[in-house]
């Protein structure tokens, strides 16, 4: 066997009374351990190969503490805490970066890019949407829909509510990891999976899906989609928003270079480059017609904005008298609030 994996995982997570996994926490994933440390695993494991999630008993969390004890203290002391659990132990390890075939693996590489282990496109997320079991999160932790009638007939008997905060596949990102230097007003707008760059501010309107996020320093008052990344001193204006490629229906990677800014209500459906700006409410998706302008607001030629992705130094604008949209060389400085992002 070969002792080189891609990542692995000790968890605690939640089942449903069928055995089959809601969710998994994992405190301190790894992303290409040492061969060390796989060798020492293996054997309390039975892992010979593959990527496998294993179901481990607390005695066998207790036998990977004492065999890790002089290779990696902090898994070993996670060990050590796992071995205490009153609920299911998991051990997760991924020879490659494959397709995912299980809830704990899925789980695994949502941690990896909240801890900031992996960017948003880095991993291969193919099959997450099945493997993630629509869950009631609620004030007592994962419940499988099909058992929470029950639960809240049991906290009621008891005198308790069973708050239900929401009914999703993805729970909310700082219930697993809070990634430092970062600012999130709300919470809940801000999913497992979100990588989140240290720098950002996240106000209430802000909201980041999984596997897209922020390079920080910035401001995000608006949507960033899945899949979208946001480049390091770039602003959301609020309200604004991203186009997916989940919600585009097309392929094309939607991205916002570094020193952007958005304007409030705006949204953009291309790649934009380095030092772009985006007026206030206008909506740039591929096809829209853009009239390039030159220095002279003179026009030099119509495309469609898909042919300005990437392009940076770029100012897009709507005409007040006419409504055509427009973009010119954007002979401004962008520079954020420094004051804003110095206290981030």
């Amino acid at each position: 066997m070969s002792n080189a994996l891609f990542s692995i995982a000790f968890g605690v997570g939640t089942q449903n009374r069928q055995g089959n996994w809601l969710e998994v926490f994992y405190a301190l994933p790894l992303l290409k351990p040492s061969e060390q440390l796989v060798a020492a695993v293996a054997p309390v494991l039975g892992y010979s190969a593959g990527n496998q999630a294993i179901t481990i008993s607390n005695a066998q969390a207790a036998q990977l503490a004492t065999a890790l004890k002089d290779i990696d203290a902090a898994q070993a002391a996670l060990l050590t805490r796992l071995a205490e659990s009153h609920k299911p132990l998991v051990a997760t390890l991924l020879a490659e970066d494959a397709a995912l075939t299980s809830t704990p693996e899925a789980y695994l590489k949502l941690h990896l890019l909240s801890h900031r282990l992996a960017k948003p496109h880095g991993l291969n997320l193919t099959g997450i949407f099945p493997l993630l079991p629509n869950v009631a999160w609620t004030s007592q932790g994962a419940i499988d829909l099909s058992e929470l009638a029950e639960r809240q007939l049991e906290a009621r008997l008891k005198g308790e509510l069973l708050e239900v905060f929401s009914v999703d596949k993805f729970p909310k990102m700082t219930d697993y990891v809070v990634p430092a230097g970062v600012r999130i007003a709300d919470t809940a707008r801000v999913r497992l999976g979100a990588y989140v760059g240290e720098g950002t501010t996240v106000m209430h309107e802000g909201f980041i899906n999984f596997n897209g996020g922020t390079e920080g320093p910035g401001m995000i008052e608006g949507r960033v989609s899945a899949g979208v990344f946001v480049g390091k001193g770039s602003d959301l204006g609020g309200g604004c928003s991203t186009m997916g490629t989940l919600s585009g229906g097309g392929n094309i990677v939607i991205s916002v270079g570094e020193g952007c800014l958005i304007g409030a209500n705006a949204g953009i459906g291309i790649p934009l480059g380095d030092r772009n700006i985006v007026e206030a409410g206008l909506y740039i998706t591929a096809g829209t017609k853009v009239a390039l302008l030159d220095d002279q607001n003179q026009l030099v030629k119509v495309v469609k904005a898909r042919e300005l992705a990437g392009q940076a130094d770029l100012l897009f604008r709507r005409n007040s008298q006419n409504g055509a949209v427009e973009c010119k060389t954007n002979k401004t400085a962008i520079e954020l609030n420094e004051a804003l992002h110095a206290h981030n």
